[in-house]
């Protein structure tokens, strides 16, 4: 899947709610973050609690422009959860972590601006 970086680029088409509604966005902490050498890009393994419901999950992120492993654990982070598994060089990621690229293309983590109960569900 590759997704459109460019804040250049046009709107995607336009979608009805019910498509909107599809996509599960949770909030979820960060518990533990390694560093993924074997990832094609920069990146770290991160293991995200999302609550009683969904549970732990683990989900490869290319976020080492902008944080360190010791700087996101404890962190909240949104993260669409009901898309399959895929496999990322060596480790299965189970959620796709969310962020938006700064002016050089350098993933910024999605954050509520307070914290909230993991598992909570963007709407």
């Amino acid at each position: 899947m590759h997704l459109n970086h460019d804040p250049a680029a046009p709107p995607a088409p336009t979608i009805g709610l019910d498509d909107f509604l599809a996509v599960d966005i949770r909030v979820g902490t960060i518990v533990a973050a390694e560093p993924f050498p074997e990832a094609r890009k920069p990146a770290f393994k991160l293991t995200i609690d999302f609550g009683p419901t969904i549970g732990t999950k683990r989900s490869s992120a290319q976020i080492t422009d902008h944080y360190a492993i010791e700087d996101v654990v404890g962190r909240q982070v949104a993260a669409v959860v009901n898309f399959p598994p895929r496999q990322i060089g060596p480790m299965m990621s189970e959620v796709l972590t969310l962020g938006f690229p700064d002016a050089e293309g350098r993933v910024v983590l999605v954050a509520p601006s307070k914290p909230v109960p993991n598992g909570g569900r963007l709407f």
